[in-house]
C-alpha cells in the first residue's frame, strides 16, 4: 500500500485530487483519532468533507471547527447513539440493520429532518463486518419497509472488502457490491430510497474500489499519516 506518510496533509489530498483527475467522486478525510489541528490543515487546503467511526469524538470536534464541514459517520453506529448526531450529521454509512433504520427515522423525526443514509451491504468475508445482505434489502423493499421511515433517506450503498492482499478477492467483493447497486438504480424504488452513492474504498484498496465504479472513497492514513492509537 502506497501512503503519503511524512507529507504534508495538503500536499496529500493535492495528490488525491490528481488520482482522482475529475472523477465524479467524493473524498470523504477520515479524521478519526487525529487532533483538531490536523482537520484544519485539511480544510484550509480545500477538503470539506471528513468521516469519524466514534460518536463522542465526532460531536467533540463538530463543536470546535467550522460550520460548514459535513460530517460523515462512517463507523459501527449504536441505536442509543444516533440521538446525538441526528440534528447535524451529513451521512451516516454504517446503517446495518432494520433497527438501527427505526432508530434513525425516530432521531430524524425529533430533530425535524431526513437524515441522510447509506445501507451497508456484508461483502467481505470476515466475520466481524457488519452489513445486511442483499435478501434482506430486497425483503426491506418488497415488504414497503421504507414507506414507514418517512425521516430517513437512503442515498445509496456502502460497503469494505476483506482486509487481505489478494486483490482480486478485493476486486470481486467490491464489483459484487456495484452490480447490486446497479441492479437497484433500475429498479422502482420507494420515494426516500435513492442510489446515488456508493461508498467503497478505503486506503489500501480505494484504486481497485474506483475502477469498480464506487463515487466515494474513505481515506485516512494515507492524507494524514498512520493512525494514532492512543487517542
Amino acid at each position: 500500500m502506497c501512503t503519503f506518510e511524512g507529507m504534508d496533509i495538503k500536499h496529500n489530498l493535492e495528490e488525491f485530487n490528481k488520482t482522482l483527475n475529475g472523477r465524479d467522486c467524493t473524498l470523504v478525510a477520515v479524521s478519526k483519532t487525529k487532533p483538531v489541528s490536523d482537520i484544519l490543515e485539511a480544510y484550509e487546503a480545500g477538503q470539506r468533507v471528513f468521516g469519524e467511526n466514534k460518536v463522542q469524538e465526532l460531536t467533540d470536534k463538530k463543536d470546535q471547527l467550522p460550520g460548514d464541514i459535513e460530517w460523515h459517520m462512517i463507523g459501527h453506529l449504536q441505536r442509543n447513539k444516533v440521538k446525538y448526531i441526528a440534528d447535524f450529521v451529513s451521512l451516516i454509512h454504517s446503517v446495518d440493520s432494520p433497527r438501527l433504520l427505526r432508530a434513525v427515522n425516530k432521531e430524524g423525526r425529533k430533530a425535524g429532518r431526513k437524515i441522510p443514509v447509506l445501507l451497508q451491504l456484508h461483502i467481505a468475508e470476515e466475520e466481524s463486518k457488519y452489513g445486511f445482505d442483499k435478501d434482506e434489502v430486497n425483503e426491506l423493499l418488497e415488504q414497503h419497509a421504507f414507506d414507514d421511515l418517512p425521516n430517513v433517506e437512503v442515498r445509496g450503498l456502502m460497503g469494505m472488502a476483506t482486509f487481505t492482499e489478494d486483490k482480486e478477492k478485493i476486486r470481486r467483493e467490491f464489483r459484487s457490491l456495484a452490480g447490486y447497486y446497479k441492479e437497484l438504480k433500475d429498479r422502482d424504488l420507494p420515494e426516500n430510497v435513492r442510489m446515488e452513492l456508493l461508498s467503497m474504498g478505503m486506503s489500501g484498496d480505494y484504486k481497485i474500489a474506483l475502477e469498480e465504479g464506487s463515487n466515494m472513497i474513505r481515506v485516512g492514513s494515507s492524507i494524514f499519516g498512520a493512525r494514532n492509537n492512543s487517542n
